[in-house]
């Protein structure tokens, strides 16, 4: 490779690696090209990409990104799951895939601009995803919101009852009572 392909590599990886969510460097040690394969078409579904990279040209394209805080896990076979959307999708779909192809070892993550270690990455794959936490806060938010109109809507009925029984007091009463009536 010529430096103006090295270059022009360089500055393809580089834009990658621009706006990401998450990151995971893996070693692929083990897998044919039949099992990589597989593993992109899974990630590609969730708009994942899956690179192999060689590790001097990544180290120049991460500089003056966060990926440069993974510099030292650039050795060895390393290929780079990169995700725009919800990292806990990217996590899950290489957890799924390692507990079927355990040669697969994730070396290190960039969740959100924080480096994760692989059990971090594992963890964050066990977390239900970002739409499911929403949901679960917006349940929450209104089952409380229930609560308060119900009680809102029995103090209204309870006052409702009170003036009902006022008025049906004062109905009873002949004309002489109500005159005198406070």
């Amino acid at each position: 490779m010529n430096r103006k392909e090295k270059a022009q590599v360089i500055s393809d990886l580089g834009g990658k690696v621009k706006g990401v969510q998450a990151v995971v460097l893996t070693n692929y040690r083990g897998l044919n090209v039949e099992k990589m394969n597989h593993l992109r078409q899974r990630l590609r579904e969730e708009k994942i990409s899956y690179h192999v990279v060689k590790n001097t040209l990544m180290k120049l394209a991460s500089r003056g990104t966060d990926l440069e805080k993974l510099g030292n896990y650039f050795e060895g076979p390393t290929a780079m799951a990169i995700s725009y959307g919800d990292p806990v999708l990217l996590a899950k779909i290489l957890s799924e895939f390692i507990k079927t192809q355990p040669s697969l070892e994730i070396k290190v993550g960039l969740i959100q601009g924080k480096v994760a270690s692989p059990e971090e990455v594992k963890a964050l794959a066990t977390m239900p995803s970002r739409e499911a936490l929403l949901g679960q806060v917006l349940g929450g938010i209104q089952g409380t919101a229930n609560q308060l109109g119900a009680v809102i809507y029995n103090a209204i009925q309870q006052a409702l009852g009170i003036i009902q029984a006022r008025v049906d007091q004062l109905s009873q009463q002949t004309p002489e009572e109500t005159n005198t009536a406070p």
